[in-house]
């Protein structure tokens, strides 16, 4: 076996191990506990609370959880419960975690490909030419540090559509890192690569798509990848500002109705979600790597 596949193996089997301690440790913390016996002394002070348990259909004698943290057990109710029927309709306040996922994943899809579309464009004009470099950079230093939150208040008063704001959002947060890595990586292709299309002639656009894209696409992926994960981080908490659809929303809606396991399960969806969208873009990257 490869060396490479025994360590993928060993990460695969700790990663398994540290999954099973988890559950484990969440198991022993929602764990329901024996209430304790009442002595003499309390029994008569303690026959009205009996009395109630009656009422309630309970014993004084049931087992009580340790905390009010779901179990396991009632996880897996919700998550079967969830993935059931993820795509169902009942309403404006009751959609399926499928159709929430989706409304979410549009708008991070449209203001990523819109940034996209602005921030390569720039970082090649930044990369080429150092004089404009020079003469954008003091803009961008102060536009990039600003929370894409921040943004929320004048995107809602100026375009007053809760989902458009939200695509706003995403473009601006996804802009800075593309732009940034795209003008890095421009300006890093090797010089004698550049020289070499000096000498045979190559019209700038040919150079550009021929010569210094090719060479600065990891670069480029790079800051797309970065790009999307703060999208996705920003898109959660825009949707639970603005409501009406997504994740976010979903997330927010069953905090307000008390169902924690609605709500831990939402967070489950969000990280896989994440973490698939990395994976992707982690293999974009990989494919237009080269070694010299």
């Amino acid at each position: 076996m490869k060396p490479a596949s025994q360590l993928g193996w060993r990460a695969a089997l700790i990663s398994l191990v540290i999954f099973a301690c988890l559950l484990l440790v969440w198991h022993l913390a929602t764990a329901p506990k024996e209430s304790a016996r009442l002595d003499a002394g309390s029994a008569a002070s303690s026959s009205a609370e009996d009395e109630y348990a009656k009422l309630m259909g309970k014993s004084s004698s049931s087992p009580v959880k340790a905390s009010g943290f779901p179990g396991l057990a009632q996880m897996g109710a919700t998550m079967r419960k969830e993935l059931a029927n993820p795509f169902y309709d009942n309403g404006p306040n009751d959609k399926g975690i499928g159709i929430q996922l989706g409304y979410s994943l549009a708008r991070v899809g449209v203001g990523f490909a819109i940034a996209a579309l602005v921030a390569i464009p720039l970082g090649f004009l930044l990369g080429m030419s150092p004089l404009m470099q020079r003469a954008l950079n003091p803009f961008i230093q102060i536009l990039k540090p600003i929370s894409p939150l921040a943004w929320m208040p004048l995107a809602l008063y100026t375009i007053k559509d809760s989902s458009i704001s939200g695509i706003f959002v995403i473009f601006i947060c996804s802009v800075w890192p593309m732009l940034m890595n795209t003008a890095f990586g421009v300006a890093s292709v090797r010089r004698d690569w550049l020289n070499v299309a000096k000498t045979l002639e190559v019209t700038p656009l040919r150079k550009a798509f021929l010569v210094i894209l090719p060479a600065a696409a990891p670069t480029i992926l790079t800051g797309m990848r970065i790009s999307m994960g703060i999208a996705w981080l920003v898109i959660v908490a825009a949707e639970m500002l603005v409501g009406g659809t997504g994740i976010g929303y979903f997330v927010w809606n069953e905090w307000n109705n008390l169902s924690l396991t609605s709500v831990i399960f939402a967070i489950l969806v969000i990280g896989v979600t994440g973490m698939v969208l990395d994976l992707f873009f982690a293999r974009l990257q990989k494919l237009v790597t080269y070694t010299e």
